[in-house]
C-alpha cells in the first residue's frame, strides 16, 4: 500500500473505532425498548434537527446525488433536490409537533403502534401489515447502504467487493445493536459534521483542479442541456433532450416520501421538548438545501475535472467523489489524512441512514410483529434480546441482496423512498389531519400505495410515454384516494 491510502485507512479506523465506542458508551443507558427504539424521548432540537437529515440523505447525498448530475447534468438531480427540500420544510413545519404529541398521548414509540392506536386496530392487522412493510422497504434501503460502503473501498483501494462490503455491514450492525437509538442519534450528529466536512473539501479541491469556476461554467455549457432545468443531457448522443414538465411533477414528488419515512418520523418523536422543534426545523432546513446544492456541484465539477485530463472517464458515476478524493490523498501525508476524513464523511452518510433502519426495522418484528400481534409476551431484557437479533437477521439478508458491486445506489434508495412515501405518507397524514379517516381506510390505503409500487414500476412504467413517471407519484396519490373513499363508506 502507498503511504496515501495508508494515511486513508488510519483516518476511517479511527472513525470506526469511535463510532463503536459511541454504541458501547450507549449501551448502559439502555434498560427498557423505549430506550432502545426511541431514546426515552430525550433528544436536544440539534441532535434531532441533525440526526433526521444524516438519516434521510444517506449514501444518496455523497454517492447517488452527485453521479446522476455527473452523468446527465443538472435537471435531474436538482427538481428531486428542490422536491427533497420542500418536503423537509413541509414535514417538519406541519408534521413534527403533531406526532410528538400524538404518540406522547398514544404512549407509542413505533409508527405502526401509532396507527394502530390511532385508528383503534385491536385485532393489530394494521400493526402487523404496517410492520411486514417496514421490513420489506428497509432491507433493499439497508442494502444500498452496505453496497456504497463495499463500492468506496474497492474503487479506492481495490479491496474485495464482497469482504469490504460485509466488513462494513458487520460495523454498522455492531454498534446499532449494543447502543440503539441514542447511539444512532449521537453518530448521526457526528456523522453529519463529517459529512459536511467533505462536501466542503471536495468541492473547493475540485474547483482549483478543474480550472477555476468560469472554466467549469464554459466546460458544462459545452454539453448540450447540461446546465438545464428544462433540459437533460444525453451522453449516448451528445444532444439535449427536453425534460417535460411531467418530468418536473414526478421528481418533485420525492417530497412526498418524507411523510412516511419512519426513520426520520422517529426523529421527531423522540425529541425532549415539542416547543423545541421550531430550532431543529430551522436547522434542518438550512442544512439540507446547502448540502443538496454542493453534493449537485461536485458532480458538475466532477465533470469538468474529466474534461481537463485530472480525472479519468468514470464507469460508475457514483464513485465521482471517491476518485476525487484519491486525488487529494495524493498531496501528502496531511492530506491523505484528510481524505480519509472525507471518506468517512461517505461512510458516516451511509451508517447513519442504515442504523436508523435496522433500528425501525427491529422495533417492527420484534416489538410490532411478536409482541403486538402474536402476544409473545418478553421481559425488557428478552425483548432487548429480540430486538439486537431481528437487526443482525435484517443485516443478512441485505448483505445478500447487496452481493452484485454494480448494484446503484440511487435506484435502490428510489425504490425503497416510494415504498415508504405511498405506504406510509398518506395514511400519516390523514391519521394527524382527518379525524374521519377509518381503520377500513387507513388499512386500505396502506395496502393499495404498497402494492402500486410494484405495479407501477414493473407494470406501467416500463410502457414509457406519458407513463415514465416516478412511482411515487401515482401511488400516493392511488392512496389517498382509497383512504378517503373507504373511510367514507365506513364508520370509524
Amino acid at each position: 500500500m502507498t503511504t496515501s491510502e495508508i494515511g486513508i485507512l488510519i483516518a476511517i479506523i479511527v472513525y470506526m473505532v469511535g463510532v463503536v465506542g459511541i454504541g458501547v458508551y450507549f449501551a448502559k443507558k439502555n434498560s427498557t425498548t423505549n430506550d432502545f427504539y426511541l431514546g426515552g424521548r430525550k433528544l436536544g432540537p440539534l441532535v434531532t434537527a441533525m440526526s433526521a437529515e444524516a438519516s434521510d440523505m444517506s449514501s444518496w447525498l455523497l454517492m447517488g446525488l452527485p453521479g446522476l448530475a455527473y452523468l446527465t447534468g443538472v435537471a435531474d438531480a436538482a427538481w428531486t433536490a428542490i422536491g427533497l427540500a420542500i418536503g423537509t420544510y413541509v414535514n417538519w413545519l406541519i408534521v413534527a409537533k403533531r406526532i410528538r404529541k400524538y404518540t406522547h398521548g398514544y404512549d407509542a414509540f413505533t409508527i405502526p403502534d401509532f396507527f394502530s392506536k390511532r385508528f383503534g386496530d385491536d385485532k393489530k392487522v394494521l400493526t402487523l401489515i404496517a410492520a411486514v412493510i417496514i421490513v420489506v422497504f428497509f432491507i433493499p434501503y439497508t442494502a444500498s447502504g452496505f453496497a456504497a460502503c463495499g463500492k468506496l473501498f474497492s474503487s479506492l483501494f481495490g479491496f474485495n467487493y464482497l469482504a469490504s462490503m460485509i466488513i462494513s455491514a458487520v460495523i454498522i450492525v455492531a454498534y446499532c445493536t449494543l447502543g440503539g437509538f441514542l447511539a444512532a442519534s449521537m453518530t448521526d450528529l457526528i456523522q453529519s459534521i463529517v459529512m459536511t466536512i467533505a462536501l466542503v473539501v471536495v468541492v473547493l479541491f475540485g474547483i482549483n483542479i478543474a480550472g477555476g469556476l468560469d472554466t467549469i461554467i464554459e466546460n458544462s455549457k459545452a454539453l448540450p442541456g447540461y446546465l438545464g432545468l428544462f433540459d437533460t443531457y444525453s451522453a449516448a448522443t451528445n444532444s439535449a433532450e427536453p425534460y417535460s414538465l411531467l418530468k418536473i411533477a414526478s421528481m418533485l414528488a420525492w417530497g412526498l416520501g418524507y411523510f412516511g419515512m419512519p426513520h426520520v418520523l422517529l426523529r421527531f418523536m423522540a425529541i425532549e421538548d415539542e416547543k423545541k422543534l421550531t430550532l431543529s426545523r430551522r436547522i434542518a432546513s438550512v442544512w439540507v438545501v446547502i448540502a443538496m446544492t454542493v453534493g449537485i456541484f461536485i458532480g458538475v465539477v466532477g465533470l469538468a475535472m474529466t474534461k481537463a485530463g485530472s480525472l479519468e472517464n468514470l464507469a460508475d458515476s457514483e464513485t465521482v467523489i471517491v476518485r476525487i478524493t484519491g486525488l487529494i490523498s495524493r498531496h501528502g501525508v496531511l492530506a491523505a489524512l484528510i481524505a480519509g476524513v472525507i471518506l468517512a464523511g461517505i461512510l458516516a452518510a451511509t451508517m447513519s441512514t442504515s442504523d436508523s433502519q435496522l433500528l425501525t426495522a427491529a422495533s417492527g418484528v420484534s416489538q410490532n410483529i411478536l409482541h403486538d400481534f402474536f402476544h409473545v409476551e418478553m421481559d425488557e431484557k428478552k425483548s432487548l434480546f429480540t430486538a439486537r437479533l431481528t437487526i443482525i437477521g435484517i443485516s443478512i439478508v441485505s448483505i445478500f441482496m447487496a452481493r452484485n458491486p454494480n448494484s446503484s445506489v440511487f435506484g435502490i434508495v428510489s425504490f425503497a423512498w416510494a415504498g415508504f412515501g405511498a405506504s406510509f405518507g398518506a395514511v400519516m397524514l390523514c391519521a394527524l389531519f382527518w379525524r374521519r379517516s377509518t381503520l377500513a381506510g387507513a388499512l386500505s390505503g396502506m395496502v393499495a400505495g404498497g402494492v402500486m409500487v410494484f405495479v407501477w414500476k414493473y407494470l406501467v412504467r416500463p410502457l414509457g410515454g406519458a407513463l415514465d413517471i416516478y412511482e411515487l407519484l401515482p401511488a400516493f396519490l392511488v392512496s389517498l384516494a382509497v383512504i378517503i373513499i373507504v373511510s367514507l363508506l365506513t364508520n370509524k
